[in-house]
């Protein structure tokens, strides 16, 4: 009987030998597992079709009606794993909190299970009339928020 923890085996037994990493494993009401990696400088087909033909050779008829998807993470998707801040350190990113307030700015570092973003803030500064522009930290856990995920930026 095929479960996660199988395919997660297997996954990880083809990523050893690539730079890729294993975002997430889905196994859909319809009979379908959908796997997702990621890489830093992207994801290329050629390796999504050889991840799954290696897995349908190792699982042969154990994967029975089960359709097998493998893909990319999705860019501009929700991070899932620490890896994927990791790759991001430098750029954009939208983050909404616990609280439901969103923001944006740069990831600046990712230290465990926290990651730190420099956003801009309206600050009342004295002796000047209007509030102006402060670049602030903000540190976050990870499993501290709703989502942080990478922003798309057209120059």
């Amino acid at each position: 009987m095929i479960n996660k923890e199988t395919i997660q085996t297997l996954t990880e037994e083809w990523l050893s030998g690539n730079d890729y990493f294993l975002v997430d494993i889905n196994f859909g009401a319809d009979d379908r597992i959908v796997i997702e990696i990621d890489h830093a400088d992207g994801v290329w087909i050629e390796d999504c079709a050889e991840l799954s033909r290696f897995l349908q050779e190792r699982l042969g008829d154990e994967l029975g009606e089960f359709e097998l998807e493998v893909g990319s993470a999705g860019l501009g998707q929700p991070f899932k794993v620490a890896q994927q801040y990791i790759n991001h350190v430098g750029d954009m990113v939208e983050v909404l909190d616990l609280e439901g307030k969103k923001f944006q700015g740069i990831l600046k570092a990712v230290d465990g299970n926290n990651f730190t973003v420099t956003v801009q803030e309206k600050q009342k500064q004295e002796g000047k009339k209007r509030p102006v522009l402060v670049e602030v930290d903000k540190t976050y856990a990870m499993d501290g928020v709703k989502y942080a995920k990478y922003l798309l930026a057209f120059k």
